[in-house]
């Protein structure tokens, strides 16, 4: 459970997964925890087509809940070119706050580079003809991620679960994104990520949880949940000799500015 002194902060977690089969049965009372620890907002992303009418559908029993319509690139074999015309219609119909979540993944095999790439610039490009940010996975590809926002001035989103350079992070800043820490943060050995938490401008960051996935250390092995967020909120405040109540209300009010909560 969180630890005290990170309760009643009014937290954001700015990408979580809770439409994950696995939380199915444990959803409610996964709800009330997250509220118990001051968790008032979820940006919720989806991964396929199929998964946008779930998203919806909590969404609107949660009004916590902010869903974002997207195309992961992890699930590149279910994805169809018509989801992109169907993407497009839906993001026009649904309330959604961010396309996403899309990107690039080149450290799973099998997922061919060239078909990421015409998905993820086609969202791109999605996003910003509707004025939305992108949710951007990156891994092993923060340098292409970064040549293909280029190509879209005035866009503006969140990379998830950033694990970049200094170098790679300052160049995302200044192309107006924010950078998503989450549980890798706690864990000690991850000392390049603490550094740039630790240094980085604290108006660039967001954290998250991506429950189920990606535990704190203090959880690790176990299903994740935002209940679990201020841990992460911890962390980062003790890492920048913060106090937890300015580190929050920085955050926060980044998330709300980003996805206009």
């Amino acid at each position: 459970m969180p630890k005290p002194g990170a309760v009643n902060l009014d937290l954001i977690d700015s990408h979580c997964h809770l439409d994950d089969p696995r939380l199915d049965a444990d959803r409610p009372a996964l709800m009330k925890r997250a509220a118990a620890a001051g968790i008032t907002g979820f940006v919720l992303p989806s991964v396929t087509a199929d998964s946008w009418p779930r998203i919806k559908m909590l969404a609107e029993r949660y009004p916590q809940i902010h869903a974002a319509y997207g195309l992961h690139p992890m699930f590149l074999p279910q994805h169809h070119p018509d989801h992109l015309n169907q993407l497009a219609d839906w993001l026009a119909r649904e309330r959604a706050v961010a396309v996403g979540e899309c990107g690039l993944d080149f450290y799973l095999p099998g997922l061919d580079p060239d078909a990421q790439r015409q998905y993820f610039t086609a969202q791109l490009n999605l996003a910003r003809e509707l004025d939305l940010p992108v949710v951007v996975h990156a891994r092993r590809s923060v340098d292409q991620v970064i040549h293909a926002i280029r190509q879209f001035p005035g866009l503006r989103g969140e990379i998830h679960s950033f694990s970049g350079s200094e170098q790679q992070a300052r160049q995302l800043i200044g192309l107006d994104f924010r950078l998503g820490f989450g549980g890798p943060l706690t864990y000690p050995r991850a000392r390049r990520l603490r550094r740039l938490a630790a240094t980085l401008p604290l108006e660039a960051l967001l954290i998250e949880t991506d429950a189920p996935d990606q535990p704190d250390a203090d959880h690790r092995g176990q299903l994740n949940e935002p209940a679990y967020l201020p841990t992460v909120l911890n962390t980062l405040a003790a890492l920048r000799g913060q106090s937890v109540p300015d580190v929050a209300a920085a955050v926060n009010h980044n998330a709300r500015v980003l996805y206009r909560l």
